[in-house]
């Protein structure tokens, strides 16, 4: 089994907040992160699929296959946007970087053809802090 991954970039704005909760309780767990005016992150994105190399071209996937999937399903739907209000996989679901993982996951995963599995998405929203979902 080969692991091939495409690294892609976008920059967006979300706001941690629970509604259910009072101010004070949003503000001691989310800190800065629930902020009405919302914050910002230039987030990494690394997507990584896995199968075995075609015979007749070396590849797992074409990688610039795979970053049109990218741009067209994930990076054209989050990029410069707010999180919590523009995009709608995001939906209804409290807006954290571990359920954008899943949801890009989600957006990516109908698109790959057979015999190409997505494996992993890694995804950092600083230089210290990232997520990484393989799947349920």
């Amino acid at each position: 089994m080969v692991f091939l991954t495409r690294v892609e970039h976008f920059n967006a704005a979300h706001k941690l907040y629970n509604p259910g909760w009072s101010r004070e309780k949003n503000d001691a767990v989310f800190g800065k992160c629930a902020n009405d005016n919302w914050h910002g992150h230039n987030y990494e994105l690394y997507v990584t699929v896995k199968g075995k190399p075609d015979p007749e071209t070396g590849f797992v996937f074409d990688v610039k296959r795979l970053s049109l999937l990218i741009k067209e399903y994930v990076i054209e739907k989050v990029d410069h946007r707010n999180l919590n209000v523009d995009v709608e996989f995001l939906k209804g679901q409290f807006c954290s970087t571990e359920n954008l993982a899943i949801g890009i996951w989600k957006q990516l995963i109908p698109h790959l053809p057979d015999g190409v599995q997505l494996h992993c998405i890694k995804l950092y929203e600083t230089p210290r802090i990232y997520v990484e979902y393989f799947g349920d």
